[in-house]
This record gives structure tokens, C-alpha cells and sequence, in this order.
């Protein structure tokens, strides 16, 4: 039974950690454009510059 006296106090604390991580994702925006980033990784754009030979 003691055991929940710290078992308790920390799941409390895992979870408010975990919402505000996900408030902080919804206050900088990451979740706006989910079609794009759907799109984005399917195109053939080559990022890094091509080496010569």
C-alpha cells in the first residue's frame, strides 16, 4: 500500500508532462498542415546536392 504514495505522485506528473507537450505542439502550430507533409514525403526532390564525379 505504501507503494502508491509514490506511484501516484509520479503517473501525475508523467501526465501533466505529456499534456504540456502536447499543448506545446498545438501552440506552435505543428498539426496545420497535414496534407502537405502527406505530399512532401512523396516527392522525388533531391535535397542534397549531387556530387561530382
Amino acid at each position: 500500500m505504501n507503494i502508491l504514495v509514490v506511484l501516484i505522485p509520479i503517473s501525475l506528473f508523467l501526465g501533466g508532462l505529456g499534456l504540456a507537450a502536447f499543448l506545446w505542439t498545438l501552440r506552435s502550430n505543428q498539426y496545420e498542415d497535414l496534407e502537405g507533409d502527406a505530399w512532401r514525403i512523396l516527392s522525388e526532390d533531391d535535397k542534397e546536392p549531387r556530387k561530382k564525379d
